[in-house]
């Protein structure tokens, strides 16, 4: 089958890392066909690129889709990824994210699409043996979200065996942040993400902010992430696209900044950056928190050539509190 060269279907390309992705495609000369249910992505975020809607499970959706633009390769952000709702129902998220991939996987074997970007996630490790995290690091997730994520790597690395597939999984840390040019943001419903949680309470839509777990192993006693910028991310997204295009090998590449910043620093940094008061709360410890998630992305950065643009905490919520004051 002829595939169209610069035709990549990015299936949640609604969502948030997703739709900066789309528009990190567009000015890489790409078109982005954005393949989303939109239960939680957002029909206003799909600007460079045609919006077919459709659900992964649907394998003839699917097959309309590919059929009809004939993609030369797939970027794969469409899952469920609320940790908490993973372990209250974890047979949502085994359907949708793993059985929803297979038939993913299946549709492109059968249309002879042999390159994918799968949007992976730092939870696949659980919670660390040291930091920062190494690619090599052991995989063993905590909560169904991570184990979905990880039985995904694993059937792409069967796919590429069997037929081919040849994939980069992509493991984020903490993703953060909004586009710098206010086209696009971070906007769920429910909203989990400590950063547009902390600006909502500075907008005054909540009236504070609550920190699980102040007596944890760390400087200050509160959790320690690993933020890394959404626009960072979506260029890496194209970078690998390229890495594959040239013909490399399946593999995974860690994708933060290497630095972990503090529950109480992020909230420190948005009350400089806002300049407003932001009420805090503290309550007891989550199931499943690791006190630091830190992640070495230096292969990235050798391999792929990936430059982090916005590495510091002040510019990723400076950007998000741009993006909060426009559309919150």
């Amino acid at each position: 089958m002829a595939h169209t060269a610069n035709n990549i279907l990015v299936t949640g390309g609604a969502g948030y890392i997703g739709s900066h992705a789309c528009k990190a495609l567009f000015h890489a000369d790409y078109t982005p066909i954005t393949f989303d249910n939109l239960v939680y992505g957002h029909r206003r975020a799909v600007k460079w690129g045609p919006l077919e809607e459709g659900d992964i499970l649907n394998r003839n959706r699917l097959d309309e889709v590919l059929e009809k633009y004939k993609p030369s390769a797939v970027i794969h952000f469409a899952a469920y990824a609320y940790v908490g709702e993973s372990v209250l129902d974890p047979g949502k998220y085994y359907r949708n994210n793993v059985a929803g991939s297979v038939n993913l996987f299946e549709a492109l074997r059968d249309h002879d699409i042999k390159i994918l970007i799968f949007s992976s996630t730092c939870a696949t490790y659980g919670v660390p043996q040291r930091t920062p995290i190494l690619e090599n690091h052991p995989q063993h997730p905590i909560n169904p979200y991570g184990t979905s994520k990880l039985m995904i790597e694993k059937i792409l690395r069967d796919f590429d065996t069997a037929h081919g597939l040849r994939s980069i999984s992509l493991r984020y840390f903490n993703a953060a942040g909004a586009d710098p040019d206010v086209e696009i943001g971070e906007d769920h419903d429910p909203e989990t993400h400590l950063i547009p949680l902390v600006l909502d309470a500075a907008v005054g839509k909540r009236p504070y902010v609550t920190v699980f777990g102040d007596d944890y192993d760390t400087p200050d006693g509160t959790c320690i992430r690993d933020y890394i910028h959404v626009t960072d991310l979506a260029e890496a997204h194209v970078l690998a696209l390229k890495s594959l295009e040239r013909g490399a090998a399946t593999t995974a590449y860690n994708l933060g900044n290497g630095q972990g910043f503090s529950v109480n620093e992020v909230i420190n940094m948005a009350r400089s950056v806002t300049e407003r008061g932001i009420s805090v709360r503290n309550s007891s410890r989550r199931a499943g928190d690791p006190p630091q998630l830190v992640g070495d992305a230096a292969r990235a950065r050798e391999v792929l050539r990936w430059k982090p643009r916005f590495a510091a905490l002040e510019d990723i919520i400076a950007s998000a509190w741009k993006w909060h004051l426009h559309n919150v």
